[in-house]
């Protein structure tokens, strides 16, 4: 069995080791057009930020790895063209110019994403970069000791990382984005407003509804200002985190996609084509919330998935589980999880769904010390299934955000969640656990309604 795996980073990585330690017979060529693989772009911040002295930690595996399990890795090989009813392509080495072709009985494809870059007048300037891979990251950190005014476009994980990084670092720091919330995708208004607000008072000028329409560099370029619709903005350097789209020009007619171009796969990674296989930021995940897919680029997922298409590459073996898109977050000292839906997307995502604010401390008042938690319960409207939930508090609550995202997985219920047995410990937690009492505050809110229409219905 000839697989030819394009693109190494974490779904390649993870598919190659297990593809071949399930098969070692297999042969496997890796073409990967960086010069490094399983580059974990979710650290750039702590790069960046000096939290992280050593960039070679950022890496899990090399190129060496793999050769030892058996792969062919054909480094700085950037393929061309992908035949997938021929089952053959063609690949150019970049440092030799020569190009080549080779077939295939498997293919994976692990080409990842690219920062989206919006067609915006003066974005070729030298000021403005993208923030994805280990090179982009080397060069902010090149470029930002000297500087003191920096502009970060995009409020979603990157970019607010990257905006606590530098304002530590004691730079002027403007966060422009094009939305009315930071952090829009992950967490409802009671959330961002508490984070928006912290940001401020730090010093961060936080420029939300703002639309950039443009980059001008001064006439000596050593700055440049970010022009949008509600301002000016000096800086001498400019980063761009809008978001990314999926990598996946090599395929495209050739198997099922999303209208984004990301890649649609079964639940043994297979695509329309049951030869090719996707895993990572290059297709669409099984969205368990909706039961639907959805285009959501996150290490977590890609690790999986390429676990999933070296033990099915053979034959179907091991079915995918699915996804909540469970993340987390440390800024400022606040600890965030988020899973599933929020209450602002569930309408997007077409479910019909209510939301349960919880706020409380995290243990007993008669303990030395405490701190406040404000949870956050999303679920379906008849069924009471558990859709999302977001966590936050300067304790260390974010474990919970994967116990929810277990619950959404096997479709709990508010029910569910209200009665489940956790511990009790004063050090931790109380009698009821946090997670109970969320539970408990929706079937508190669910009974009220009942209650509120049966009055209705009597009047």
């Amino acid at each position: 069995m000839k697989v030819v795996v394009v693109g190494c980073t974490h779904a390649g990585t993870s598919a190659v080791k297990t593809i071949l330690s399930e098969n070692p017979e297999a042969e496997v060529t890796v073409y990967e057009r960086n010069d490094n693989v399983s580059f974990l772009s979710c650290g750039i911040a702590l790069f960046v930020g000096g939290v992280v002295k050593d960039p070679a930690g950022l890496f899990y595996s090399n190129p060496e790895e793999l050769a030892s399990f058996g792969a062919e890795v054909k480094m700085e090989h950037d393929v061309l063209n992908i035949d997938t009813k021929g089952k053959k392509l063609t690949v150019k080495d970049l440092k030799t110019g020569e190009e080549t072709e080779d077939t295939f009985d498997k293919l994976v494809v692990t080409t990842g994403s690219w920062p989206i870059i919006p067609p915006i007048e003066g974005i070729q300037s030298k000021n403005v970069v993208l923030c994805k891979n280990y090179n982009q990251a080397k060069e902010i950190i090149a470029r930002k000791e000297d500087k003191k005014k920096i502009t970060v476009v995009g409020g979603g994980y990157i970019g607010i990382e990257l905006v606590e990084a530098f304002a530590q670092d004691g730079k002027e720091v403007t966060l422009v984005d094009g939305l009315d919330r930071i952090l829009n995708k992950y967490l409802d208004s009671e959330f961002t407003t508490v984070l928006e607000d912290d940001l401020r008072e730090r010093g961060v000028k936080v420029q939300l509804n703002e639309m950039v329409q443009g980059f001008v560099d001064s006439e000596d370029g050593t700055t440049t200002t970010v022009k949008t619709s509600g301002g000016e903005y000096e800086s001498e350097l400019v980063i761009l985190c809008v978001g990314f789209r999926p990598n996946t020009e090599l395929v495209k007619g050739q198997v099922e996609m999303l209208g984004n171009g990301a890649i649609i796969v079964d639940n043994y990674m297979r695509t329309s084509n049951p030869d090719v296989f996707a895993a990572g930021d290059s297709c669409a995940v099984n969205y368990n919330p909706t039961g639907g897919h959805a285009y959501i680029p996150l290490a977590t997922n890609a690790v999986r998935m390429g676990l999933l298409v070296g033990k099915n590459i053979k034959e179907p073996t091991m079915e995918y589980r699915g996804t909540q898109s469970t993340s987390g977050l440390h800024l400022f000292g606040w600890n965030i999880g988020s899973t599933g839906v929020s209450e602002a997307s569930a309408p997007v995502m077409g479910l019909e769904a209510r939301a349960v604010m919880f706020e409380d401390n995290y243990r007993p008042e008669f303990m030395p010390t405490n701190e406040k938690i404000m949870m956050k319960l999303v679920y379906e409207v008849g069924t009471k299934r558990i859709v999302g939930g977001q966590v936050m508090s300067k304790y260390d609550i974010t474990q919970s955000a994967n116990t929810l995202s277990l619950a959404i997985q096997n479709k709990m219920t508010i029910e569910d969640l209200a009665l489940v047995d956790f511990f009790f410990q004063p050090v931790f937690d109380r009698p009821w656990n946090y997670l109970n009492l969320l539970g408990q505050a929706a079937m508190a809110h669910e009974a009220e309604l009942e209650k509120e229409s049966m009055n209705a219905g009597s009047n």
